[in-house]
């Protein structure tokens, strides 16, 4: 064997192997070696193959599949554990055996997962603050820094020291660059290098030859050969307009610049300097172009049709936008002259024209239109003295005396005595025009008045008005009387000239009567008409809207009479009598509402409410005596009413008359026993301190009434006022057992639970509650708030997101929610709470507490408003905004809130009732509740 060879020759290369590459070559594939292209249509070389392998598109798919199905068996796919990656029996059936195993493979690996969970996460909390604890945040590195500052006084703080200007001399101290604006003359001197050369320099012949520095040229540069710029090319002339362009340019640069500087302060003003300068130029809205095209268009409608008015018109109006205002005069004129008859192009002409140009303008028109009423009152308008307003205008009555508008710019120049004699002139010239008769009217004695409205009446039979001005003019001469004849005469008067009587109209013009103060017209009208249009089904309810919206627009004598008529038609109606005495009670007197409810039980004598209003309304304005003789009568017509024996307890313990409401309440347990008689009576005794009266009434009431949840929850809290906890928690749980569906009664059970430090019982009864009462949100937000005020607020969290699920439309969860999230996330969580409950009173509470919260008061005052007009009852949104006032509002406010709150009698509310329902608090008025909530509420939102 020769060993000068080399042992790879002959030998195959290996995979891979590119000749060259070492040196830097790089290989290249040739046509040959990869063979012809074929399309996947063509055949095989194998003339008789199967079909499914004729083409070589078929072929492929064939390789493809087998290299799919084989397994990739390498050495490198292989693990020692797992073995080859993927399964080796994948090309097998998966059968049913096959899913179990899996299935427990799966449990088993979850189970050994669960097992290690705890331990994995401990580890891992352990890594994060181990490595955390080696590299702080930069803010943990300074936090000891920041609270140091507290502790630097003043002193030391000022003398920390500047820091200083590291700039250098030049960026310290600039030098402004000095500029002096280029006069004209340097321009057209310069520009004169630019023209032609006519004549040789006698100096430039001295040598016998031109004197050119270039050899074969003159020294004359291409007309316009300067900067294009400036010179217009091909000649030697400035463009003023691009000079010009430039000047504002830099004007404008340099203002800039000017307020920019870093002092902040500067005497020139850019906006206002390039304000001033732009009013100098006339304006125009649209392009230059536009205008010269819009102006030859309108020369050439004036030349086609020189008679038309518009073409002069409106190319006056383009000249007067574009500045040329003595040319738009022009036009205009020229305007008069081609079209003398048209009141338009007269008027422009006096608009455009200076004051006593117009003048003698608008005297010309006239001599051309002396009809033309427009043209009359422009020259009145021109003139400045009143006298001479009053010339023009009764010239222009006796050219033209049927003009309305004319005798009403001249009446109103006149004194009333002549004003009456130039009405009494108008209505004879224009006897159609109801304003002149009623301007006359008015101008009239009582009894001529009367005259002109009669012919008023004869000259315009279809008119409304000129009865109603009757009807007013008696009233307000104290002829009442004649009122009612006069509207009933109108309405027949009108039917017989075939006028429709609009119901709406009449009634708009009775709420004008009732803004004017005539109260009998008013009532009059809405009588008359009040039944006309309306099918007999729905008159009780077209009425009561109508009041309503009397009420709205402030026409409360309309309402009063429409009430009166409705109680006319309809003397039985409980509801009618209840709306007409709620408004006398809103709107009207004390007397007025007495008057009205006396009225009322006389007709609906049934009706327990109407006598306790009447009750109510005498004690009130401190008549106890009339409001027990009142009740007294409701007890004839009502014998053994729960609601009156209640008003009348109430009355005589209200006026500490206690003995007499032990035996109001004892003669009403003897013949009208109910479970609200036997509340009272516990209450009653309990308030006065008589314990344990009060406790032999509660078991009483509770043989007969085991099912009234009030008495159980009265049971409890007098055994818990008296610190006997055992006791109180079994009355609690036998009143659960009763009445497993009373939310109350769960929740005093919790609260009773955690008051003595029972956390999860607490937590026990208030899961079984919500079992017991699905979907119940109180029961949920006692929930929350357990968990809250035990200080695991993750818990609560996680609590209200199930509540919310639960109950995704409760407002009072919705607006918990909103303050149990980090202040950032508040506002969306309330928008997200206005999207649920958009009409719930807690949710806008809660928006407004929001709202104050960050300071918005305007924001906060309108929601507090939104809240207490959508519920009134709820006494909490009345607290809240009170407190509100009180540390954002002026007295005036206050008040206002205070008042609104009284008037409404709020009943509802968790604060609320916490205070109202308090023993300590049982003869308390709404005013001082309101006062005493307001007062607990804490700014902790």
């Amino acid at each position: 064997m020769n060993k000068k060879k080399k042992p790879f020759l002959g030998m195959p290369a290996p995979l891979g192997y590119v000749p060259g590459l070492g040196r830097g070559a790089t290989g290249f594939t040739t046509r040959s070696d990869i063979g012809p292209a074929r399309d996947a249509n063509d055949p095989v070389d194998d003339r008789h193959a199967p079909p499914g392998k004729r083409t070589v598109g078929d072929q492929m798919k064939k390789n493809q599949a087998a290299d799919d199905d084989d397994e990739d068996l390498n050495d490198t796919n292989y693990d020692e554990f797992n073995g080859y990656a993927g399964s080796l029996f994948s090309s097998g059936p998966y059968e049913k055996d096959d899913e179990e195993a899996d299935a427990i493979y799966a449990a088993l690996d979850k189970r050994m997962d669960e097992r290690r969970k705890e331990r994995r996460e401990q580890r891992e909390k352990e890594e994060i603050e181990k490595y955390r604890m080696e590299r702080p945040k930069i803010q943990q590195q300074f936090s000891d820094l920041k609270r140091k500052l507290a502790e630097v006084t003043e002193e030391e703080w000022l003398s920390i020291p500047e820091v200083g200007d590291a700039r250098n001399k030049r960026q310290r101290n600039p030098r402004y660059e000095k500029l002096t604006p280029v006069p004209d003359s340097f321009f057209a001197k310069h520009l004169q290098t630019g023209e032609n050369h006519t004549s040789v320099d006698p100096r430039q012949t001295q040598f016998g030859g031109l004197n050119t520095p270039y050899p074969g040229g003159l020294n004359t540069p291409y007309p316009g050969g300067m900067t294009p710029g400036l010179m217009t090319p091909g000649t030697g002339e400035l463009d003023m307009r691009k000079i010009g362009q430039a000047r504002n340019t830099l004007m404008d640069m340099r203002l800039s610049q000017v307020s920019d500087s870093v002092s902040g302060q500067t005497v020139v003003d850019p906006k206002g300097y390039l304000t001033d300068l732009n009013s100098m130029i006339p304006t125009h809205g649209g392009d230059i172009n536009d205008i010269k095209k819009a102006r030859l268009l309108l020369k050439s409608v004036r030349e086609t049709n020189p008679h038309h008015p518009p073409a002069w018109i409106a190319s006056a109006r383009l000249e007067e936008v574009t500045g040329k205002l003595q040319v738009a005069r022009n036009l205009i004129m020229k305007g008069t002259e081609m079209c003398p008859k048209s009141e338009d192009v007269w008027l422009e002409a006096a608009r455009l024209q200076p004051g006593d140009t117009a003048k003698a303008v608008v005297a010309q028109a006239v001599r051309h239109l002396p009809q033309s009423v427009r043209i009359y009152i422009r020259a009145a308008e021109l003139e400045t003295d009143i006298r001479a307003k009053k010339r023009v205008l009764r010239k222009a009555l006796e050219h033209v005396p049927n003009s309305v508008r004319l005798w009403k710019a001249a009446v109103e120049l006149e004194e009333p005595e002549d004003a009456r004699i130039m009405l009494s002139r108008a209505v004879e010239c224009c006897p159609t025009s109801v304003e002149l008769w009623l301007a006359l009217a008015r101008l009239e004695t009582y009894e001529n008045a009367r005259k002109v409205l009669n012919k008023a009446r004869e000259n315009i039979p279809t008119d409304r008005h000129i009865w109603i001005t009757a009807a007013k003019l008696e009233e307000a001469n104290g002829n009442t009387q004649m009122v009612e004849k006069i509207i009933d005469r109108a309405i027949t008067s009108l039917r017989a000239n075939g006028v429709e009587i609009n119901r709406e109209q009449w009634i708009q013009d009775a709420e004008e009567c009732d803004r004017a103060g005539s109260v009998a017209t008013c009532q009059a009208v809405m009588r008359a008409v009040i039944g006309i249009g309306i099918e007999e089904e729905d008159r009780k309810h077209t009425w009561m809207e109508d009041a309503d919206s009397c009420v709205a627009h402030n026409a409360l004598e309309c309402a009063r009479a429409i009430y009166a008529y409705a109680l006319q038609v309809f003397p039985s109606k409980k509801s009618v009598w209840l709306r007409a005495a709620y408004f006398e009670k809103n709107h009207g007197t004390r007397e007025s509402l007495e008057a009205l409810l006396q009225r009322a039980v006389a007709h609906c004598p049934k009706a327990e409410v109407l006598w306790l209003m009447g009750a109510k309304s005498k004690w009130l304005a401190g008549d106890v005596p009339a409001a027990r003789s009142i009740l007294a009568l409701a007890f004839q017509a009502n014998p053994n009413s729960e609601e009156i024996w209640l008003a009348a307890v109430k009355l005589e313990s209200e006026n500490n008359e206690y003995e007499r409401a032990r035996r109001l309440l004892a003669k009403a347990r003897s013949s009208a026993p109910t479970a609200r008689v036997f509340m009272k009576s516990v209450k009653l005794e309990w308030v006065l301190g008589n314990i344990t009266a009060a406790q032999e009434l509660c078991e009483e009431a509770l043989r007969h009434y085991e099912g009234f949840p009030k008495l159980w929850m009265m049971k409890g809290q007098i055994e818990e006022q008296e610190e006997l906890m055992e006791k109180a928690r079994d009355a609690y749980n036998q009143g659960l057992k009763k009445c497993p569906h009373s939310t109350p009664l769960w929740l005093l059970l919790s609260r009773l639970e955690e008051k003595i430090g029972q956390l999860t019982r607490a937590r026990a009864i208030l899961e079984k509650s919500r079992l017991k009462n699905p979907k119940n949100p109180g029961l949920w937000l006692e929930s929350v708030r357990l968990e809250y005020r035990a200080g695991l607020k993750n818990i609560a969290n996680t609590l209200m997101a199930k509540a919310l699920q639960e109950c995704p439309n409760s407002g009072i969860l919705w607006s918990e929610a909103i303050f149990l999230e980090a202040r950032p996330q508040r506002k969306t969580k309330s928008v997200d709470a206005l999207k649920k409950c958009e009409h719930d009173p807690h949710v806008l509470l809660a928006v407004a507490k929001l709202f104050w919260s960050e300071r918005k008061i305007t924001k906060a005052r309108e929601w507090f408003h939104r809240t207490v007009k959508i519920d009134s009852d709820l006494g909490d949104a009345w607290a809240f905004f009170y407190k509100f006032e009180l540390q954002h509002g002026t007295e005036e406010q206050q008040e206002e809130v205070r008042k609104r709150c009284e008037n409404a009698e709020p009943r509802h509310g968790e604060l609320w009732c916490a205070v109202s329902k308090d023993i300590a608090n049982w003869q308390r008025k709404i005013g001082e509740i309101l006062m005493l909530v307001a007062g607990r509420i804490k700014n902790a939102f």
